[in-house]
């Protein structure tokens, strides 16, 4: 159906009886002119004549000649389109339908995935004003116009404006109101068609006008002489070549706009900055001609430059020719000084501005002019643009001091003498930027059709703005700017809880943003910088400004989602994944399928920030995890589990930093990888086809001192004694060791909802919120030892027997209450902490100094990094279960050294110890330690480790000590521990000490055990380690110090390695034999030999060893060695080493023996041949004997490790005489590495060697 329209369109016919609707059209028009027009409205006359004017001009523009009333819409006042319109709307009063539809659907055609704006029947009327009609409140007059009647005003945007119209009432017949994104802001109103004057003012009768040209109006500006009286004004005519934004600086608001002359390029700036005329600024048109009259000439202070300056009582006129009149240049020439613009009207910008120095050499921008329609706003904060899908439009370098209204997807702009940059951002999506500065113009040519709400640019408090104005960043270092504030609010609005604190920038209280970009374009951003000078960009002939020269940025840091991190550094990660990488090929080719695929299972990457471009910044909330009882940096992507050391060797204990947003930038960004392969031998490793499975597992470890935090929730301080003087506690300062537990409304050491499975991971994850319950109890303890994470079949007796019920996640701890219970009535209410000295002269038997053990499940589990023994804490539950103490709470804390545990006559069972990891390997478990782990804990997902093998980390007491602590631990207890990477320093608690069948020290982690990290792996062992976990020294590691053969027989078991300068005097026994992979036997001619059960590998592996008879003037040793240190004993180069093993593996295995006492009982040599009368000649040649530095460790078996005092029967030969003489036992040795002997050692330490035996003997 066809709404009524004009004359000419399709009209709806006249209503038999009209009187009815038409009459209660009318009161209702009347009423509505009365409350909201006449007290706005203009003096003279009164409600009736004005309601007579308002209906008159409705029935002329809606029915033109008929006089027909728009029955079909009603009246809406200002405060009500506010309010009652949350919607984008249009209202077209004089349109058919079929014109609106054409209308929609060009609007339809330019972004076809938007709808247009709905259209309403409503009639708008008010006051077009700059904001000097206000009354009873400041009047606002900013250069922004406003759409105004008696119950309020609201911003407005026009294409065409004309001077007369300012304060006249106007009907509207073609509007539309767009709100802003915000819920409860209100919107502006877009003027769609020229507005109707309901009272149109009498055409005014303007006289000749004297004018200067500009022509001649600059030769008045080069000069430094003003005409002839100090308060003469001038008129200038010309047409309008430029026009600046509106600027606000120091409060003051101005705009720039340039007169040509019609006949020559002589161009002329005028200054505007009296408020009663910022309204120019909508009247003017490029290329239409004005007069401008009372102008004055000022030098501006800043700059120099000299301007015309507009006076109160100046006009805008357009230019006709047959109304003005040239005057000569004569009149103007007399004496005077040039007046300077006063203070107020100084137009600079502030001090601290600088400029970014580009690199050299830059690139230089093109000028151009471009025409297009917004196709999407990017950042309406930062003033970034989309131009028909392809196109960035910044227009952060101009002030967009009307919120940018009109700049909405569908409009279109046109934009003169922007710059284009290419590609100024490697990371932008954008090829093509456009850049507006203070000497562009950008010009509003159409209003979008589309129903879009407002995105408002904040004039005040925007970061974007202030960061871009202090450093006077260039286009690339803005949009990377851009960049990092978009992905922290994307980040963590969530967390923080307001939008605001990460765009709004308070001086005294900087926000979360400001926080982290400040030090980085403090350091990106020369010091040393010029200021923007406005008056230069806008009015200079030779134009400067940020835009116009730039370079490629390349980021100078990155901070992306977790998740993102997490994807990156496991694909990394994978690609760089080399089973062949992981072993040395030179142990490698002698392994077994079993022994090769076992120290495949568990590897290691690193990354650390440097080791990304550009550089990796972490961000993240801490988070404590209910579920794994990890620490988490989070965001609203994903978490990554975190392990938080302190460079002083102190736990981490800072629970006032949960919920805080923390940045680091020193870190190590550790990925372990889980392989289940098959591989039949080394030859192999370079093919992935072999692996069956892979798994990974991401956490991030860093020091407490390299954190800086952003942002803290807030909090309610509490202040209480502190406790740092008690003698009960043993400890110097125990305010070190209190930590805050619980509530993040008080700053106090508590620990809240240990009830079992109370609450959920969801609030959890909220933070620590305080209990729900109305009353809670409060009690303080001291932690005295704590048991590790693991599955446990605790059920609480409500919950029944617990048949088919899941192991629960827990851990417990033994603690020793301090004070006796408190009940309060609200958490909030909980008092200061109590006086501990009240508590230090109680007996240890009293009740409030019991020591019970604790359980932590569910909620509770978030607790688990902050506790440490000797940390005082408060318990704050609802319900507190506490279960009694047992013989667990009698256990001692003391920490050993790694040699007191290695000492004979150390007998203690349950110890606690630090070490730093050297070596880290999986082997399959200890006969006699077989982990009977239940199948519901078997079936946790998180690793594909075999479940009966064991993680052997090699402790040692100090860095480079050569004394070595080996500990054992299950595969089933490693989804709950982190960090044991070598280099890394471990305090290990309540680990079960243990002696092997061959008298060798061990430890073993039991269910009671737990281990802290006390420092992380330096970061040059992780360029030097091996990833799969093996031992291996940093560049920096100084090797094991030379010693003596004598001196081992002191110190047997507390050495781990050492090296000697040695004679080899013999090779006593020589191996060489082929062996089939899988099963072990001899390998022949390319194929297994066992035939009982048959063996279908194909694949071999070449073994070698020999034992080795050395001396060193103080003693002799026996020293096995094996593979590539045999061809180092017989000193075979890699060629003839490679082409022994190939004549082996034909017969499979060659065995020699040296005669004598040194002779295996019961061993045959092979039969002779060629290789074999070969190794034979070299074992018993003179070239092996020869000076070696051997590196070793002690054969550790009890039958091999002889006594100090014991003597043994030696047999010696010298000629034809043999002597028997009793000598000190062989010692067994371990070959570790063999290297030729330099001469200047020998000769250090046989001088070393007579002085000890002078001094021995004096």
């Amino acid at each position: 159906m066809e709404t009524p329209g004009r004359p000419g369109g399709s009209c709806a016919e006249p209503m038999e009886e009209p009187s009815g609707a038409e009459q209660r059209w009318l009161r209702a028009a009347r009423a509505f002119v009365c409350e909201t027009l006449c007290p706005a409205g203009p003096g003279g006359g009164g409600p009736e004549q004005l309601a007579d004017l308002v209906l008159r001009c409705l029935r002329s523009t809606w029915g033109g000649r008929s006089g027909e009333l728009p029955l079909g819409y009603s009246f809406i006042s200002i405060s009500d389109l506010q309010c009652q319109q949350r919607t984008p709307c249009c209202s077209h009063m004089t349109w058919s339908t079929s014109d609106f539809k054409k209308w929609a659907h060009q609007g339809e055609v330019i972004l076809p995935k938007q709808s247009v704006l709905p259209r309403t029947h409503l009639i708008l009327i008010g006051y077009l004003t700059d904001g000097r009609r206000q009354e009873g409140k400041e009047k606002l007059m900013d250069g922004n116009l406003y759409v105004q009647d008696s119950t309020g005003s609201i911003p407005c945007e026009l294409l065409h404006f004309e001077s007369e119209w300012l304060e006249l009432l106007f009907l509207f017949p073609s509007w539309a109101y767009i709100p802003q994104t915000s819920q409860g802001s209100a919107g502006y109103v877009e003027i769609l068609a020229d507005p109707v004057p309901v009272d149109p003012r009498p055409e005014r009768v303007v006289d000749t006008i004297p004018v200067f040209y500009p022509a001649t109006a600059a030769q008045l500006l080069s000069t430094s002489r003003v005409p002839y009286q100090r308060r003469a004004k001038l008129n200038v005519a010309g047409e309008l070549a430029r026009l600046s934004t509106l600027l606000c600086i120091h409060h003051k608001t101005f705009f720039f706009l340039f007169l040509k002359c019609f006949t020559s390029a002589a161009c002329v700036p005028v200054l505007v900055q009296k408020p009663s005329q910022l309204a120019w600024h909508h009247m003017l048109q490029l290329g239409h001609g004005y007069v401008l009259t009372a102008l004055s000439v000022s030098g501006l202070k800043a700059s120099g430059h000299k301007v015309f300056v507009t006076s109160f009582s100046s006009c805008l006129l357009p230019y006709c020719a047959e109304q003005v009149k040239e005057q000569p240049l004569e009149i103007a020439w007399r004496g005077g000084p040039i007046q300077p613009v006063s203070p107020e009207a100084t137009v600079q910008l502030p001090l601290e501005l600088t400029d970014e120095k580009l690199p050299v050499p830059a690139k230089e921008s093109k000028i151009l002019s471009y025409m297009g329609i917004i196709t999407r706003v990017l950042n309406a904060q930062a003033g970034l643009y989309e131009l028909d899908n392809k196109i960035c439009l910044c227009l952060a370098y101009q002030q967009l001091l009307n919120s940018a209204r009109g700049l909405r997807p569908g409009a279109c702009v046109e934009l003169r003498d922007v710059h284009l940059l290419q590609k100024p951002l490697a990371s932008f999506p954008f090829v093509v930027v456009l850049g507006a500065c203070l000497h562009s113009i950008v010009l509003l040519k159409g209003f979008s059709r589309l129903s879009t709400f407002q995105q408002p640019v904040a004039s005040s408090g925007n970061l974007y703005m202030q960061l871009l104005f202090r450093y006077n960043l260039g286009l690339p270092l803005y949009l990377w700017l851009v960049s990092l504030l978009e992905m922290l609010e994307q980040r963590f609005c969530c967390f923080v809880g307001r939008r605001q604190l990460f765009i709004r920038s308070v001086p005294q209280s900087p926000g979360v943003a400001e926080k982290f970009l400040v030090p980085i374009l403090n350091a990106v951003v020369p010091s040393k910088a010029q200021v923007r000078d406005v008056h230069q960009e806008i009015l200079a002939e030779m134009h400067h400004c940020p835009l116009q020269q730039y370079q490629p940025l390349e980021p100078p840091c990155q901070a992306p989602p977790l998740s993102l991190l997490r994807s990156v550094a496991e694909q990394r990660s994978k690609e760089a994944f080399n089973p062949s990488q992981l072993l040395s090929p030179l142990e490698a080719q002698h392994m077994g399928t079993q022994e090769l695929n076992r120290r495949l299972a568990w590897s290691y990457d690193t990354f650390s920030a440097e080791s990304f471009q550009p550089r990796m910044v972490l961000l993240g909330v801490l988070r404590a995890s209910c579920s794994s009882g990890s620490l988490q940096l989070r965001d609203k992507s994903a978490s990554i589990p975190c392990v938080i050391s302190r460079r002083d060797g102190s736990p981490f204990a800072d629970t006032a930093l949960i919920g805080s947003l923390l940045q680091v930038e020193t870190y190590q960004l550790v990925v372990e990888q889980f392989l289940q392969s098959d591989f039949p031998s080394w030859e192999q490793l370079w093919t992935l086809e072999h692996v069956r499975g892979r798994e990974t597992r991401l956490y991030v470890q860093f020091c407490f001192e390299d954190v800086q935090i952003l942002h803290t929730p807030e909090v309610q301080v509490q202040e209480g004694p502190t406790s740092s003087d008690s003698p009960s506690l043993g400890k110097k300062d125990v305010c070190s060791s209190k930590v805050e537990l619980g509530s993040p409304e008080a700053k106090l050491p508590k620990l809240e909802g240990t009830s079992p499975g109370a609450g959920s991971k969801e609030g959890c994850d909220r933070g620590q919120s305080s209990a729900r319950g109305t009353s809670c109890m409060s009690r303080l303890f001291l932690v005295t030892q704590k048991e590790g994470l693991m599955s446990r079949n605790y059920l609480p007796a409500a919950e029944g027997d617990g048949e088919g019920q899941e192991l629960q996640l827990s851990f417990q701890a033994t603690i020793l209450w301090m004070d006796k219970p408190q009940l309060w009535r609200h958490p909030r209410k909980i008092g200061n902490l109590p006086e501990l000295e009240q508590t230090n002269h109680q007996k240890e038997d009293s009740e409030a100094q019991q020591r019970v053990l604790l359980l932590f499940m569910g909620r509770s589990l978030r607790w688990f990094p902050f506790l440490h023994p000797g940390g005082l804490y408060w318990l704050i539950v609802p319900q507190c279960l506490v279960i009694p103490g047992s013989e667990r709470a009698e256990m001692g804390q003391k920490v050993f050294s790694i040699p007191e545990l290695l000492s004979n006559s150390f007998t203690g069972s349950l110890v606690s110890f630090s070490g730093e990891i050297v070596e880290r390997t999986l082997c399959a478990s200890p006969g006699n330690e077989k982990l009977s782990a239940p199948c519901s804990m078997q079936r946790q997902k998180g690793t594909l480790l075999p479940w009966d093998h064991s993680v052997k980390l090699s402790v040692s007491a100090a860095p480079d000590s050569p004394v070595v602590l080996d500990v054992y631990i299950a595969v089933a207890y490693l989804q709950h521990l982190w960090g044991l990477l070598p280099g890394a320093k471990i305090l290990f608690q309540n680990l079960q000490r243990k002696i092997s069948r061959f008298h060798n020290v061990y430890c073993t982690y039991i269910a009671s055990s737990c281990i802290s990290i006390l420092a992380l792996p330096p970061t040059c062992l992780f360029l030097s380690s091996n990833p799969a976990g093996i031992a291996s020294k940093s560049p920096a590691a100084t090797p094991p110090s030379l010693m003596f053969l004598s001196n081992l027989l002191l110190q047997p078991h507390s050495l781990s390695q050492s090296q000697i300068v040695c004679h080899l005097s013999c090779v006593l026994a020589l191996s060489l034999q082929w062996i089939c992979s899988v099963c072990s036997s001899i390998f022949r001619e390319g194929r297994c030999s066992r035939h009982s059960p048959p063996c279908p590998s194909h694949t071999g592996v070449s073994q070698a060893s020999a034992k080795i008879l050395v001396e060193d003037g103080t003693g002799e040793a026996l020293v096995l060695c094996k593979n590539q240190q045999v061809a180092a004993v017989l000193g075979l180069s890699p060629v003839e080493w490679k082409a022994v093993q190939s004549n082996v593996q034909r017969r499979g295995s060659i065995f020699i023996q040296h005669g004598g006492a040194s002779a295996r009982p019961g061993c045959v040599e092979e039969p002779q041949d060629l290789v074999t009368c070969y190794l034979k000649s070299l074992c018993r040649s003179r070239a092996i004997c020869r000076p070696i530095l051997l590196a070793f460790s002690l054969d550790r078996k009890s039958s091999k490790i002889p006594q100090p005092d014991s003597l043994q029967p030696r047999r010696f030969l010298c000629g034809e005489m043999e002597f028997v003489s009793r000598v000190g036992a062989r010692l067994s040795l371990t070959c570790l590495n063999i290297q030729e002997a330099d001469p200047k050692v020998l000769c250090g330490l046989s001088s070393k060697r007579i002085k000890t035996s002078i001094g021995h003997s004096a």
